[in-house]
């Protein structure tokens, strides 16, 4: 089939870009089967889950305590989600949920966003796309 013949959609949309409105904020924190530190995957079979749950708080997984992690594809298993009013509100949502997700039985990130979530520079919004190499490499150079 020719692409080219299908055109523009047929349809207009009943509002503007003029009428869309910020509202509120939203973070989403990406678990991978990985180390913290040293981002080696970690396969395995996972001991225990409990995600995390409540108001602004979601989690999309299908991790379950039994499941073997393979070595084979992509390590993330989960997105945390958590929203809020305010940054400042959706911050503290975000901790109080990685402080509440378990993971058992395999090494994950959730230490590591648990670190991000506390530095300075992350909380004040003073970083940028290369702060996180930075961030990364003061905690390898400390053996953390």
């Amino acid at each position: 089939m020719d692409t080219t013949e299908l055109g523009p959609p047929d349809f207009e949309l009943s509002f503007t870009q003029a009428d869309i409105e910020f509202r509120g904020h939203a973070i989403e924190c990406r678990i991978n089967a990985e180390h913290p530190v040293t981002f080696v995957p970690c396969p395995g079979r996972v001991t225990d889950y409990h995600p995390p749950g409540g108001l602004g708080v979601r989690v999309d997984s299908a991790l379950y305590a039994g499941y073997v992690m393979p070595p084979y594809y992509d390590s993330m298993v989960a997105k945390l989600i958590v929203s809020g009013t305010t940054r400042n509100e959706c911050l503290m949502r975000l901790r109080r949920s990685l402080e509440e997700f378990v993971v058992g039985g395999i090494d994950t990130t959730i230490p590591l966003h648990r670190r991000l979530i506390a530095a300075p520079a992350f909380l004040n919004g003073d970083y940028d796309i290369r702060w996180l190499e930075g961030f990364a490499g003061e905690r390898e150079g400390a053996g953390a």
